[in-house]
């Protein structure tokens, strides 16, 4: 295994396997060939074809696209197309600026291939001997990647907040990371990707922070959602990334990033080119 192959977990995606998901003659999400003969069952709501499926244009406003697409993520539910509702609310958009179209639960972003925003933490300490990454070990009860290693802290996007807003958020829920120093993550970039999932179509733009974090903090679980938390030098983290699918695969990314950015991975590395592409390789 390499880190090259890491990285190219994210090209598993084929325009022909999708139809194009359109809202007011705007490119909205994609669904799958298959999805798309049930979505018929909706006539009320969508519009769909051989090629395409659309929101029909009778439907307008925020509030009247947020209950046509709860209706179609119940219908969804009971046809054993989507996970049941995880009572978040994500926004509907392309652009983290936008004013969003409605809300959506997060649990049939996928499943329409509606782009997701989450925010991701690479939280390192600076040692003599080099740098630490701390590492949590999500939850086995987790509905997504349990048991995998993850960064200190991530999250989804939800609706309502700013990507800072949520971090610090997510600092305290999941690693009790006091606000002050919370708010010292420096955001350096953004990590995309659209690919095949298992629960759907994965349209994900993931803003990156780094943290450095005092010799003497310790992180504690604010939530259910993290089982443990480890301090690894940076080595370990790397040979344990290229070597085995111990990290959750979004994470691998963010931190294949961070290597990139402190000069611990550089043009020698096979594939190196390759790799700066899958690290940003999802559409516009």
């Amino acid at each position: 295994m390499s880190l090259l192959e890491r990285a190219r977990f994210v090209l598993r995606w084929d325009s022909a396997a999708y139809r194009p998901l359109s809202i007011a003659g705007r490119r909205m999400g994609w669904v799958t060939q298959d999805l798309a003969q049930r979505l018929v069952d909706f006539p009320q709501i969508l519009l769909v074809d051989e090629t395409r499926v659309a929101l029909s244009p009778r439907l307008a406003g925020y509030e009247v696209c947020k209950a046509a697409f709860d209706e179609i993520h119940e219908g969804l539910i009971e046809s054993g197309h989507a996970r049941p509702r995880r009572g978040e609310l994500f926004p509907l958009l392309r652009d983290w600026q936008e004013v969003p179209i409605a809300a959506v639960d997060r649990a049939l972003m996928p499943v329409m291939g509606f782009r997701s925003f989450g925010v991701h933490m690479n939280g390192f300490v600076r040692r003599p001997d080099g740098l630490h990454m701390w590492l949590g070990r999500r939850s086995r009860t987790k509905p997504t990647a349990p048991g995998k290693l993850d960064h200190l802290v991530a999250g989804g996007q939800p609706l309502g907040l700013t990507p800072l807003a949520n971090l610090v958020k997510e600092c305290s829920e999941e690693a009790s990371i006091p606000e002050p120093l919370a708010r010292q993550a420096k955001p350096v970039g953004l990590i995309s990707y659209r690919c095949r999932f298992t629960d759907g179509q994965r349209d994900d733009i993931q803003v990156c922070y780094d943290l450095e974090i005092p010799e003497d903090f310790r992180p504690r679980s604010g939530d259910d959602e993290v089982e443990d938390f480890m301090l690894w030098p940076i080595e370990e983290v790397r040979q344990r990334l290229a070597e085995t699918e111990d990290f959750k695969f979004n994470v691998a990314l963010v931190i294949i990033d961070f290597l990139i950015r402190h000069g611990l991975v550089g043009p020698e590395e096979p594939g190196y080119r390759e790799i700066l592409h899958c690290l940003r390789s999802g559409g516009p």
